[in-house]
């Protein structure tokens, strides 16, 4: 198997509202009908955050048990739930999400200035969250805003030992307002300093997408794309749909020699089902 890019979208996030972006998959049939898309584009994980009736932010554990099983049903992509939630979610419904069973989750190492408001993940939420994937069989994916973050994985990782499925895998969340600049010298800082045989995929938020993809691709890495991050597919031409996001990312890593990975072997890379599940 020749060398491939792991595609992650990342459709809906917490923060963008309904009204503001028409385009936004907030019920679970948009959810569905987005990954289908997205998966026939290349992307082989799905990074879920989900919406109550009045698509507001929700972490309910039954809603989020339908969504994994609607998107296990429908597609064959990797279902990881976001344990970030919206700013404002308590850390035991965070912690909750893991109940979903997810093949996989996201696991923030350090709090950050998120635009106007604080993205808490402190020290003791970290690692309680950390065990409990190990417990329960779920695969994190460590979301690093600084470069500080990419100290507590390390600290992470000495502490309680490797992740469920035995394979580290990163992603940079780069171009956030107070966290690390989406731009080809920082990325080169946070993957050298990651723990030896890592992966990584990279995240460019708003306009710092395309500079942080090129980048990410040029130095071997993978790709995250999505609503979450990028509402703007070019200066003045909103996104119509996650999937032309995907579309772009897999040819820009086809033009890089680096195709799209499909999921069967992106749940191979990154351990999925080895943990027990």
């Amino acid at each position: 198997m020749g060398a491939t890019t792991l595609i992650t979208v990342a459709p809906t996030g917490a923060e963008s509202a309904k009204a503001d972006v028409p385009a936004l998959p907030v019920t679970l049939d948009e959810l569905v009908q987005t990954a289908k898309e997205c998966e026939a584009a290349g992307a082989a994980v799905i990074h879920v955050h989900i919406r109550d009736d009045d698509a507001r932010p929700t972490l309910d554990l039954a809603r989020l048990r339908d969504t994994v099983q609607a998107l296990r049903e429908s597609t064959g992509l990797i279902v990881q739930l976001s344990t970030g939630g919206a700013v404002t979610d308590p850390y035991e419904d965070r912690l909750r999400v893991l109940d979903a069973e997810p093949d996989g989750c996201s696991l923030t190492c350090g709090t950050v200035n998120f635009g106007d408001d604080v993205f808490m993940n402190p020290w003791p939420f970290m690692a309680e969250l950390y065990q409990r994937t190990q417990a329960q069989g779920v695969v994190p994916e460590f979301e690093l805003f600084d470069l500080g973050h990419v100290a507590a994985l390390h600290r992470l990782l000495d502490k309680y030992g490797p992740p469920s499925g035995g394979h580290v895998h990163c992603d940079l969340v780069m171009g956030v307002p107070g966290g690390m600049p989406g731009d080809a010298r920082t990325l080169v800082a946070a993957v050298q300093a990651l723990p030896e045989g890592a992966t990584w995929s990279a995240t460019g938020v708003g306009r710092t997408s395309l500079p942080v993809m090129f980048a990410a691709l040029s130095a071997g890495g993978h790709l995250r794309v999505g609503m979450e991050d990028t509402l703007t597919f070019a200066k003045g031409r909103p996104v119509t749909a996650n999937v032309e996001l995907v579309q772009r990312a897999a040819e820009l890593a086809g033009l890089a020699q680096r195709p799209p990975m499909s999921a069967a072997d992106a749940r191979v890379l990154l351990g999925v089902g080895k943990g027990g599940k």
